[in-house]
């Protein structure tokens, strides 16, 4: 454990960010999973919208150094991909 006060408040917000960090990258894969059952399902209307919102995730995710900016950019294209194919 950190004795300095410095690293002691360093520790502290590394925990808020891991937190922070652990609870946007849940909802992440929440909204790419919501994509992928719309496009098994075949519902075109519902793939767009869940399309946008995981888009928008990805990219501020890949911004944020949370998943790399290369990672991001994949799985959005591959979401694309998905999306355009039930079209």
């Amino acid at each position: 454990m950190a004795n300095h006060a410095s690293a002691l408040k360093r520790a502290r917000q590394d925990e808020k960010k891991r937190l922070q960090n652990r609870t946007q990258k849940s909802a992440m894969r929440t909204e790419i999973k919501k994509v992928l059952a719309a496009v098994e399902a075949g519902d075109k209307d519902t793939a767009a919208t869940a399309l946008k919102t995981a888009t928008s995730m990805l990219d501020k995710a890949g911004r944020k150094n949370q998943i790399h900016a290369r990672q991001a950019s994949r799985k959005v294209s591959r979401l694309n991909a998905k999306v355009k194919a039930i079209s």
